[in-house]
This record gives C-alpha cells, structure tokens and sequence, in this order.
C-alpha cells in the first residue's frame, strides 16, 4: 500500500483523504507521488500513516459513491452540476463578504488583504478554467464514451489529444492549489482571532468548506476522470 500513488488510493477510497490532509498531504494537485516518498520527504513514520490507511481498508463503506466506478461521463456530469455549480454559487457572497472584512477589520488584521486577493485570483481562475472544462474538454469526454459505446470512429479533435487541454487543467489545478495554500496560511487554517464578528466567523467557515469542496473536485478530475479519459482515448486509437 505504501507504494501506491497517494491518488491512486483516494480514488478507490475517498476517506483516506482524512488521512492525507491530517498529515499535511496533498493528495489532490499532487496526488501522483508514492505514500512512501512522501512520507520520507517530509519525515512522516510510514508506520503511523499506513496503520490509518488499513484501517479504513478493511472498514465497511458508509454507502459514499463509488467514483472510480462511474461511467466517465457521468462523472463529467457529476462535477460539473456539483461542484462547478458549488464554486459558482458560492463565489460571489465569498467576495463580499470578504471585501467587507477589509473595510471593517483590515487596519487590525492586514492578511485579510493577503486573502482577500488571493480568492479574488482564485476565483478568476476558477471561472475561466471551469468554462474550459465545460465547452472543450467534458463534451469531448462525453464523445470517447459514446464512441466506444457504438463502435464508432471519432474525428481527431482540434487540439490533437485529450492529454493537451487535460495538461493544461492540471496545470491550472495546480495554481489553484497554491492559492488555497495562501488563504490557509493566511486565515490560520481558517482560525478567526478572538476579536472576530459573526461575519467573520462565517466568512472563514465557508473558506474552509470552499477548499474542501476544491480539493474533492480536483481529486475527481486528476486522480479518476483525467487519466481514465486518456486511456480511453488510446484504447480508441484517437490519440496523435
């Protein structure tokens, strides 16, 4: 187990994501590193880790979904009506009520600018990303699945292999992660100080439940839909 790509295991369980992030793991934007390396790199006893992960293993599944197991377009479908819907409805209150921290608490509490501008970054990003997703890469996703489904041949896309608009994805979870490692860092693990109002306390909640939501809809893309997409691209001769 401790050999296996840390995505690799989340994917067949999604609880053992408790355990990566308990343990200061990213198993979401970097989740295609060995359980072991990283534990070596970043001085974590192997044996402490891999007792959890087998616990959760021969523990029964409370009925979560099963992810690795969709069809992939009915995975694209999932993320897109779940979680692009999520970061598009929860977006804008987010920035307000951030904007309003600052005008009401920034002169005691100057990283509420540090956040505030990293979730506005973040939150460009998000859209001009997830509006990728939904125009070139998902229907194409969809293609594979009908085309293996009938047989059929598919037209060689514009952007030559799926690999490409998918590397790119990748490349831009990645700078989403980065941004979310500021807010964190920033928020004191979205820790509101002792002088914090009530909008403040909320504020931070939903902080803290828009990264979880995050890193769960990343690991969905990198670690199940991405690289399943891609053999089946290859399954169907589709590939450059």
């Amino acid at each position: 187990m401790m050999n296996k790509q840390i995505g690799e295991l989340v994917a067949q369980d999604y609880r053992t994501a408790a355990v990566f992030n308990k343990f200061g793991i990213d198993f979401c934007c970097r989740g295609n590193r060995a359980v072991s390396d990283v534990c070596e790199k970043n001085k974590i006893n192997p044996d402490d880790i891999g007792a959890q992960l087998e616990q959760i293993f021969s523990a029964t599944n409370n009925g979560d979904p099963d992810f690795n197991q969709w069809p992939l377009d009915l995975l694209a479908d999932y993320v897109e009506k779940t979680h692009h819907r999520y970061v598009s409805e929860k977006t804008p209150p987010l920035l307000q009520f951030l904007n309003k921290l600052c005008k009401v608490h920034g002169g005691r509490h100057p990283e509420l600018f540090k956040i505030n501008e990293a979730f506005q970054e973040l939150s460009k990003e998000l859209a001009s990303h997830m509006k990728k997703e939904e125009l070139v890469l998902f229907p194409f996703i969809r293609k594979l699945v009908n085309t293996d489904l009938t047989n059929q041949a598919l037209e060689k896309p514009h952007f030559g292999s799926v690999e490409n608009p998918i590397n790119m994805m990748e490349h831009e979870h990645a700078e989403a992660g980065e941004l979310l490692r500021v807010i964190a860092k920033e928020s004191d693990n979205y820790q509101p100080p002792a002088d914090a109002c009530n909008t403040y306390k909320v504020t931070f909640a939903m902080l803290q439940e828009f990264e979880e939501d995050l890193h769960k809809h990343i690991h969905l893309e990198n670690n199940i839909l991405f690289p399943k997409a891609i053999a089946l691209e290859k399954k169907q001769n589709v590939a450059v």
